[in-house]
């Protein structure tokens, strides 16, 4: 069994469940045998993966917003997890142009909540929170961006992703490291997460899949900018590594982790397009999308993520490849949209291939 079968029959609360990640994430719980409870303030989009995969059946479902400190510290509290996953957050980059408060309470003052509400737990739990890869100080260099890096952001979103990098930081020595001996906690950093399941607005893939099911040519910005494209299974599983080492020892708590695709994977966003559209059935490239030139705001053109630390400490790597990242990605579209699968069966058909890949490939998490 996966991990061990550390989450079988553990409780696990995950904030932003309902987002595209937090949806996988219940899905590969519920399939390792946890129990698990969510608490996000809405359902972000419209369709999407939550209320395709009736999750709300399958879980305690929880609408609340991580600025509600006493709403989430009950939560929280009642439900006396052994696993909190933090994903809830503004994660659209245009978006923190057009309301950037909203982005820098949820993403810093609402990460500030969760390890306030952390610092009072009185029972063995692990934490595990999810920032991005944005949250380094990207000077766009070709190298990739290690753990020790400074933090930094000329976005709001970027900025606002060091910022709860720092507020861990600060939280964890001033209420964690020496003082709460109940609570073992870690970051994770990953970034260009794509899948099945997407919906999110400005979003390449989800953009795509608007387009074409309408007939339609997508409209891109920058068709040369270069990214380490990864499955969604790939940062989670890392994600699930790194919450089953620190159940077993203390000796990474208060570390930060880095969790990318394999150097191959770095690939142009038309590489991407043509890529997918193949997948999905288009026969020319031609069909598949427009240059606009029209950038509104500061785009980085290269970012990729040093991983070697979770490789070193706890033997995770990237299971896919490039072409099985978007064999999964763009089959999970055509089945659930073109083809009206069931969204949840395709979700766990998925699950099941990428854990048997892991297992031929000898990775540590399904040995």
């Amino acid at each position: 069994m996966a991990f061990n079968n550390i989450y079988s029959g553990k409780k696990v609360f995950i904030t932003g469940h309902t987002g595209f990640k937090g949806s996988w994430l219940c899905s590969w719980l519920l399939n390792l045998g946890a129990e698990v409870c969510g608490y996000s303030k809405d359902i972000p989009t419209e369709p999407s993966l939550f209320e395709l995969s009736d999750l709300s059946k399958k879980i305690k479902h929880i609408i609340g917003d991580i600025r509600d400190l006493p709403h989430l510290q009950s939560a929280l509290h009642d439900f006396k997890p052994d696993f909190v996953f933090h994903l809830a957050a503004q994660a659209i980059v245009s978006l923190s142009y057009a309301d950037p408060l909203e982005t820098i309470t949820s993403n810093v003052t609402g990460t500030a909540h969760v390890m306030d509400v952390l610092s009072k737990v009185d029972w063995p739990c692990v934490a595990i929170i999810i920032t991005s890869d944005k949250c380094y100080d990207n000077v766009e260099w070709v190298w990739g961006y290690r753990e020790i890096d400074p933090m930094g952001g000329k976005d709001i979103y970027s900025g606002s992703k060091g910022a709860a990098e720092l507020i861990f930081r600060s939280y964890y020595h001033s209420f964690f490291k020496d003082k709460n001996p109940h609570v073992t906690l870690a970051t994770a950093r990953a970034g260009n997460v794509i899948g099945g399941g997407d919906w999110a607005k400005d979003r390449i893939v989800a953009d795509c899949i608007r387009a074409w099911k309408k007939g339609d040519k997508v409209e891109i910005r920058s068709p040369s900018a270069t990214r380490p494209w990864q499955h969604v299974l790939e940062p989670l599983s890392g994600y699930l590594t790194l919450g089953a080492n620190l159940y077993h020892s203390k000796d990474n708590n208060g570390s930060s982790y880095n969790f990318g695709p394999h150097a191959e994977q770095n690939r142009t966003v038309i590489e991407l397009l043509e890529d997918l559209g193949k997948i999905w059935g288009l026969k020319e490239n031609s069909q598949t999308y427009h240059i606009t030139g029209n950038i509104p705001f500061h785009e980085a053109s290269l970012l990729k993520l040093n991983c070697d630390k979770a490789l070193l400490e706890l033997k995770w790597e990237a299971t896919l490849t490039y072409h099985e990242c978007m064999e999964m990605t763009g089959s999970w579209y055509r089945d659930v949209v073109k083809e009206n699968k069931s969204a949840f069966e395709v979700t766990k058909k998925q699950l099941a291939y990428y854990e048997n890949l892991a297992k031929q490939r000898h990775c540590i998490w399904n040995i």
